[in-house]
């Protein structure tokens, strides 16, 4: 929770911040080679396969607690590291107004 006491302002940062992190520890230990993830990364172009993306998400939904890709219907893969964000961050705060 934020210092307003609004944990919905601080969930899309958080969200950021636990995909990047994820991203860069798939691509250690898969032994790929993961540039600096801008926005406009087109995922793929990057050195993650099928199998990091699947692991990325698996991880993603332990730790978030969510996945967007069975919330969403018919759900399309981002294309960019900056839609794969926005995704997550779209889906994330709606699972916390549907709660409220």
């Amino acid at each position: 929770m934020n210092p307003d006491g609004n944990m919905a302002t601080r969930l899309p940062t958080a969200i950021r911040e636990k995909i990047e992190a994820e991203f860069h520890r798939v691509a250690r230990e898969q032994g790929k080679t993961l540039d600096r993830l801008a926005d406009d990364l087109v995922l793929a172009d990057c050195d993650l396969d099928s199998l990091c993306f699947a692991i990325i998400v698996a991880r993603l939904e332990d730790d978030l607690g969510f996945d967007p890709f069975t919330l969403a219907q018919d759900a399309e893969f981002p294309t960019t590291f900056g839609d794969f964000v926005a995704f997550y961050e779209t889906s994330g705060a709606a699972g916390i107004r549907a709660a409220e």
